[in-house]
């Protein structure tokens, strides 16, 4: 029998005066009742009650159990009432892991918003480019992009993960426009590869049609900020997340190529998601962090470019010439 239960029973037989009284209150058969008491005093080796065939009295360790169980019960539900209440509006510590460049773009400048918002709710951020296993870390959310491989967890999508060709404007004064996706081959291209000699781009087009490039170019980098600083500097075209170029394509700062044309990239890779682990009851601080993400980012991420109306017209009328 389960000890709680079992001081739970004890309590209310004392309190009611009778095993039949308490049966009443619990809707629990007299006979029901006065078994699991039994099994307690068993549990104990000690007689808790003396009883009759009128009445009920406290031995004197009933008397010492009953004064220490009534403070345990109260314990236990003013336990049960403070973490419901925890569960009930946002509050405490919340474990939010994300990539490093995305994290520091359109996390963290999004924070102060989110704590106006929920002041009982402390942050403690963590920005890491390694996989992390939403489980073995701790983390309460994990904002991934692309890569979702553990159908055990709970995936909300955030916004599409869209990769889009730009150069600066510099650069395409000296080395104009590519026309076609497989002009690109004759680019100098700023490539997101550790092997350069195998670097090759897969460019898809409205209709849904491929075509892959063989590509090569004078700087090669595992960061996504680095390609975006030498793109920025006219070094050459990259391939590049919209999250990353989409204040400077509307500013003009870069100009993306080929409109219409993206990267194809697998289905599990074309999104963000906020990711935490499956859960009966999700707790309310996490509910609020990834309602607040998908507020920021829905229905159209405010760093997309696509149907940009504020680039410079002569930043324009250099990919016509």
């Amino acid at each position: 029998m389960d000890t709680l239960t079992g001081m739970r029973l004890f309590a209310e037989v004392v309190d009611a005066g009778s095993f039949s009284e308490a049966g009443r209150r619990l809707g629990l058969a007299a006979s029901s009742v006065s078994r699991q008491v039994n099994g307690l005093e068993d549990a104990l080796k000690a007689r808790l009650l003396n009883r009759s065939t009128r009445s009920l009295s406290l031995t004197h360790a009933g008397e010492i159990y009953y004064e220490r169980v009534r403070r345990i019960l109260s314990e236990v539900h003013e336990t049960n009432a403070a973490v419901s209440q925890l569960e009930a509006s946002p509050r405490g510590l919340l474990r939010v892991n994300a990539p490093v460049v995305f994290g520091r773009r359109h996390i963290a400048p999004h924070l102060m918003d989110f704590c106006d918002r929920y002041p009982d709710v402390s942050i403690d951020l963590v920005l890491t480019d390694h996989f992390v296993d939403v489980i073995e870390s701790g983390a309460d959310v994990v904002v991934r992009v692309g890569g979702l491989n553990d159908s055990s967890l709970i995936a909300r999508r955030l916004a599409r993960n869209q990769r889009v060709l730009v150069a600066a404007p510099s650069y395409i004064q000296r080395h104009g426009a590519p026309e076609t996706p497989a002009a690109l081959a004759d680019h100098r291209c700023l490539i997101y590869k550790l092997n350069v000699s195998m670097a090759e781009w897969h460019i898809r087009n409205s209709e849904g049609d491929v075509t892959r490039i063989k590509v090569s170019g004078p700087l090669t980098a595992n960061n996504a900020e680095a390609l975006h600083s030498a793109a920025r500097d006219g070094l050459g075209i990259a391939l590049l997340p919209t999250w990353t170029v989409g204040k400077d394509v509307r500013t003009g700062a870069l100009i993306r190529l080929l409109p219409g044309h993206e990267a194809d990239l697998s289905s599990e890779e074309t999104a963000i998601h906020a990711i935490y682990p499956h859960a009966r009851h999700l707790s309310a601080k996490v509910r609020a962090f990834v309602d607040f993400l998908v507020e920021k980012f829905r229905p159209v991420p405010y760093w997309e470019c696509d149907g940009a109306t504020d680039v410079p017209a002569e930043a324009a009328e250099l990919v016509k010439q």
